[in-house]
């Protein structure tokens, strides 16, 4: 399984404000020949950022969620833009979502949301030394804040507040983090 498949053409095949639909005609090691469809976005990736208030409290959002029609707890998240670095995109969307900037961000893990089908990847982070710091964002109302006490996520995994596997991905692996010591980054700001 180590030779990669064949790809012989790639077609547009559809595309929105955000994404376009590939297809990717392929042949396979073996010979066989498939057609598959992908969902490239129209970006540079996203970032998904676990604001920490303190050492056993992070900051939440809870937004409207159109794919599911209502309400979701989860956590501040937006995509990167053209040239942006992902700490930098990091600090601008917690500064938009939750009103603070971090003076420490750093990367817990890069993950795709749907390998077989997109090519998209998030940006997990960590933001800490937390300060007061709003910038204007393009959410549509302004978002409820919700501080989590980390020694409470087996209850937000237990309740179906909170739904996105992003987002509690993230608070999993911060608390796996947590575990062991990290020094400060440089300030995103900084660099």
């Amino acid at each position: 399984m180590s030779k990669l498949p064949t790809i012989h053409e790639t077609r547009h095949v559809a595309s929105s404000r955000l994404f376009q639909v590939e297809e990717v005609h392929l042949e396979f090691s073996n010979g066989e020949r498939r057609i598959f469809e992908r969902l490239v976005s129209r970006g540079y990736g996203a970032v998904l950022v676990v604001p920490m208030l303190d050492d056993e409290t992070v900051l939440m959002i809870r937004e409207y969620a159109v794919g599911t029609e209502r309400y979701e707890l989860g956590l501040p998240k937006g995509k990167v833009e053209p040239g942006e670095d992902i700490l930098l995109a990091a600090n601008r969307e917690i500064m938009e979502e939750v009103g603070y900037g971090a003076e420490d961000i750093q990367l817990l893990k890069a993950v795709t949301l749907a390998p077989g089908y997109m090519g998209h990847h998030t940006h997990l982070l960590v933001a800490r030394g937390l300060y007061p710091a709003r910038l204007e964002g393009d959410e549509p109302e302004q978002l409820e804040v919700v501080p989590w006490k980390l020694a409470d996520l087996p209850q937000l995994i237990a309740g179906n507040e909170c739904t996105e596997g992003r987002s509690l991905l993230a608070l999993f692996l911060l608390r796996d983090w947590l575990k062991t010591p990290h020094p400060p980054a440089p300030s995103p700001a900084k660099r």
